[in-house]
């Protein structure tokens, strides 16, 4: 089995909106999955960037950098969880989180928060994928 044979698959009931930009499930298989933590806006050195749209795609980077120390990519995730702060302009933080994501569908859940963890953070990202064979 190919690394490519064990990417997660879209599920898109017929009864239900297909989105171009998430799925309604995914089909993972089965093997080891990497639960990524919320991750924020932040530089190489813990550094909070400024703005909705600098911290909404650092983040997005931030989890593509741990999807790769794991040993996987976005094309194996199956689940993004994002929490936004109460009041951030969700049409920016997506705007700028998609060309970092590349198009990539999966399930997504996004949340209005009354704050985050940190101080300043406007935007976090959870993410679970799956790990492909060597």
């Amino acid at each position: 089995m190919t690394a490519a044979d064990r990417r997660p698959v879209p599920v898109d009931p017929e009864t239900l909106h297909t989105s171009p930009v998430y799925a309604q499930g995914m089909l993972a298989p089965a093997g080891p999955l990497l639960f990524v933590g919320g991750q924020n806006g932040t530089d190489a050195e813990g550094n909070l960037l400024d703005g909705v749209e600098a911290q909404s795609a650092q983040a997005a980077r931030n989890v593509l950098a741990v999807l790769e120390a794991g040993g996987t990519d976005l094309t194996h995730v199956v689940k993004l969880t994002i929490l936004f702060v109460d009041g951030v302009d969700l049409g920016a933080a997506y705007a700028a989180v998609m060309p970092v994501w590349q198009g990539h569908r999966c399930a997504v859940s996004g949340m209005r928060v009354a704050g985050l963890g940190r101080p300043g953070a406007l935007i976090e990202i959870e993410a679970i994928a799956t790990v492909p064979a060597e």
